[in-house]
């Protein structure tokens, strides 16, 4: 058997935390988990950094990107694109290495369609009035962006089903606690053991 890395894709209405999520993760299980930076023609935010945080790319390469087909997914997300590599996360799971993705909703059901073993993990706010405080404390969006965010994230939510895991981030460490749950189990099931035959062959 073939060993092949776990691809692990976080969603999240915008202000549910699932950045930090990831980040946090990625920190805990360094040695077998690294994150995939997506590309995006949006500027850059206050701390961002072009190659840690984001690939930030003009309009015209993105598009070069789509029609080359190098794109695994790709969407528009108020006004911008955003696309994962498909090189990038082909290169990562052949080396048996696991990948996070933090990617809207859109995103995480077109990697599913093709990538059936990929892990799909959805966080929620506990509420819609938690989030809309959640994102008025951030400050980075206008009364009418954030209104916008608000009427998405009710439209998002509502693409739980497609999922296979839940987190309502209410508190922090709680969320993170069942994030690195889900990790771990996924690298008991079944068809993850490769030596599972010589395990139960009791002749031996």
């Amino acid at each position: 058997m073939i060993s092949i890395g776990k691809l692990f894709v976080i969603s999240a209405p915008s202000g549910c935390g699932k950045t930090t999520l990831c980040k946090k993760l990625i920190e805990e299980y360094k040695d077998t988990l690294t994150y995939s930076i997506s590309y995006t023609t949006r500027k850059p935010r206050k701390n961002e950094i072009n190659g840690k945080d984001y690939y930030f790319i003009d309009l015209k390469t993105f598009e070069n990107m789509v029609a080359n087909n190098e794109f695994l997914e790709w969407a528009k997300i108020y006004n911008d694109y955003y696309g994962t590599s498909k090189l990038q996360i082909d290169m990562y799971l052949s080396n048996n290495t696991d990948v996070a993705l933090d990617i809207d909703p859109q995103g995480a059901i077109q990697i599913k369609n093709k990538i059936k073993r990929a892990v799909l993990i959805m966080v929620l706010p506990p509420s819609i009035s938690v989030l809309e405080e959640r994102l008025r404390i951030r400050k980075t969006e206008d009364e009418s962006n954030l209104r916008l965010r608000l009427g998405n994230a009710k439209k998002e939510i509502l693409n739980y089903r497609n999922y296979d895991y839940i987190i309502v981030n209410d508190d922090f460490n709680v969320a993170f606690k069942e994030l690195a749950s889900i990790y771990v189990a996924e690298h008991c099931k079944i068809v993850d053991i490769e030596d599972i035959n010589k395990i139960i062959n009791l002749e031996e």
